[in-house]
């Protein structure tokens, strides 16, 4: 009971610094010439997925298990698509008129290619390596960088005179960077509580991976995408998820280059593998949802995200 006491601790903590986090985005995006969709689909998803990078690289290096990473990462992925999902469905009446940027549609496209090279190593097609890096860590780095490309490139509207944010740039960064540190150092502690959770209570690594370790490290991610639904800020929720969702491909890159003697594309846990099959259908469904024209196929789209979660969960 006291493993779970600290679980949810470490948790809230983890929560009230991304919505600060959040808030501080929305105000650059404001204040600054940098576009919304960069602001949230690099800034803000890189700094909501710390916790996967630091828990990720602690399971693998320090605890020697690269199943509980591969399902930090993937258990993480559908779990910010369905966090999405299930906030584009509730506020369907103004998210289904919203624009989705150019940047951001192009990156869940990057993440489904991601989900099909995985799937494609799965089953040992692509699974070879380059100078002793798996190939499609070379692809995952790859799509990374074209996607950020891409979002850079966006344009956003911003306040006219600057008068709708009090504080000034250089605070702003300096408390969105405190926040930052604040999720860091919270992020590795909660790779040895979730640790101490699987042992206690007997789960499986993959499946600790997925629940306990997935969805404490997406707390920012759905944090801080709640606070920017409430301020309409639609576009940069969507780039906060699905660019953490191609972060998070770029942590398990970090990993199977730290990871020594191991590979880190472990699918010898049956609930990797289900993540991985359902991650990849809710991806395409994300990718429908947010190129409808209309809220009515926009909320099909997103619902079949909805479906694909709970139904990782009864294949357990």
């Amino acid at each position: 009971m006291l493993l779970l006491v600290k679980y949810a601790v470490v948790a809230s903590l983890v929560v009230w610094l991304s919505i600060k986090a959040s808030k501080y985005i929305d105000m650059l995006d404001k204040t600054t010439k940098l576009s919304g969709a960069f602001l949230g689909g690099v800034l803000l998803s890189a700094v909501t997925s710390l916790p996967e990078l630091f828990t990720s690289i602690s399971a693998t290096v320090l605890l020697k298990k690269p199943s509980l990473c591969i399902g930090n990462i993937l258990g993480s992925d559908i779990f910010n698509l369905a966090i999405l999902a299930l906030l584009g469905m509730v506020a369907i009446r103004s998210f289904g008129r919203a624009t989705i940027s150019r940047g951001n549609i192009l990156v869940t496209a990057f993440v489904a290619a991601i989900y099909g090279a995985l799937i494609f190593n799965w089953f040992n097609i692509l699974n070879f390596e380059i100078a002793t890096i798996n190939i499609v860590t070379i692809l995952m780095v790859v799509l990374y960088a074209v996607g950020v490309r891409f979002l850079a490139s966006d344009t956003g509207k911003k306040c006219e005179d600057g008068g709708c944010v009090a504080l000034s740039v250089g605070q702003i960064a300096v408390r969105f960077v405190a926040a930052s540190v604040g999720i860091v150092a919270l992020s590795v502690l909660m790779t040895y509580i979730t640790d101490d959770i699987a042992k206690t209570y007997n789960i499986g690594m993959g499946m600790a991976g997925a629940i306990f370790l997935g969805v404490a490290t997406s707390l920012p991610e759905v944090s801080s995408t709640i606070a920017l639904f409430r301020m309409k800020s639609y576009d940069i929720a969507v780039g906060n998820i699905v660019g953490s969702n191609l972060f998070n491909f770029l942590v398990l890159c970090i990993a199977d280059v730290l990871c020594i003697g191991q590979s880190v594309y472990d699918y010898t846990d049956a609930n990797v593998v289900n993540l991985l099959v359902f991650g990849s259908v809710a991806t395409v469904a994300a990718l429908y949802a947010l190129t409808a024209k209309k809220s009515g196929w926009r909320f099909v789209g997103l619902a079949a995200v909805v479906a694909c979660y709970f139904a990782f969960l009864l294949a357990d």
